[in-house]
């Protein structure tokens, strides 16, 4: 597992029976999470007293119960700075666990001695986005949500990075890949995270186990003649992280060579020792 333990100002306290007890900056939040199903005692004060808690209801949906939150506030990693704020369906903006692939990026960036450009898809508030930015890379982020790639504007603004080579683009992710390959754009390296279900802007339906691998298929098109690297990540329940392998192995590899690694990723718990799970990522890089 490819765990998260370079944080800072995010702490993941403790976890169990179906919720996690997290420090962002200097507030605690109470938040659920599926994977965390195992019975431990709440020995950690902040359980009884967070600064917000998200509460699921038995209708459906969810609520936050706000108490000291403030409407939002900042988080550093590293030397990249994040805007956060209590969301709808208890997302803060944040995905913490993706720390190992925001430093897996910057790392093949840095180590490319080239110029590299990254095209970050589906790209939500720009994390992945300003990290590659922070390393040198010229960036293209492309979201369908509007209010989403303003807020990546604000993260990358936030790490000091306003006036870096990024395009902030609002398009369906399918439709801008099809057009940039018409155009003859080409890319060094591929970043994406795609949704499990979504709707594109025109009512498209998108779920993953029908249409990523035909979306690999089409990003193999937009990819340069010597790709740097490509981060597949998923939340998607029960998708293995071999399956990513397998989508990279025969997409990409078989057109480019090199190599393919995937995992679990996840965080550190502080109060157990133990590793919360949190999704899967598949790594292809153009490894001879």
């Amino acid at each position: 597992m490819w765990i998260a333990d370079g944080w800072k100002d995010y702490e993941l306290l403790d976890c169990g029976r179906g919720e996690k007890l997290e420090r962002w900056g200097d507030k605690l939040l109470v938040r659920p999470d599926p994977q965390a199903i195992w019975n431990t005692p709440r020995i950690h004060g902040g359980w009884k007293h967070p600064d917000g808690r998200y509460s699921r209801s038995s209708t459906g949906g969810g609520s936050w119960e706000k108490g000291r939150l403030p409407g939002q506030w900042q988080v550093r990693y590293k030397n990249l700075t994040f805007q956060v704020k209590p969301m709808n369906f208890k997302h803060t903006g944040l995905f913490p666990e993706q720390a190992v692939n925001w430093d897996f990026a910057q790392e093949r960036i840095r180590a490319a001695g080239r110029e590299v450009c990254v095209l970050n898809l589906f790209a939500y508030t720009g994390a992945a986005s300003v990290a590659c930015a922070a390393a040198g890379a010229k960036v293209c982020h492309v979201d369908a949500a509007k209010g989403m790639v303003q807020w990546a504007r604000e993260n990358a603004k936030a790490s000091g990075l306003e006036d870096a080579p990024v395009r902030w683009i609002v398009d369906d992710c399918a439709k801008f890949v099809e057009r940039e390959i018409r155009r003859g754009r080409r890319y060094d390296a591929i970043i994406m995270d795609p949704p499990s279900y979504g709707r594109g802007p025109t009512g498209e339906v998108w779920k993953l186990e029908d249409n990523l691998y035909p979306f690999v298929e089409l990003c193999a098109g937009v990819l340069s003649d010597e790709p740097l690297f490509i981060i597949i990540n998923s939340y998607t329940t029960g998708l293995a992280p071999s399956v990513l392998t397998y989508i990279l192995e025969t997409v990409v590899s078989r057109k480019f060579g090199g190599r393919t690694v995937s995992d679990e990723i996840g965080l550190p718990v502080t109060e157990s020792g133990l590793v919360l799970p949190c999704g899967a990522t598949g790594r292809w890089t153009g490894d001879r």
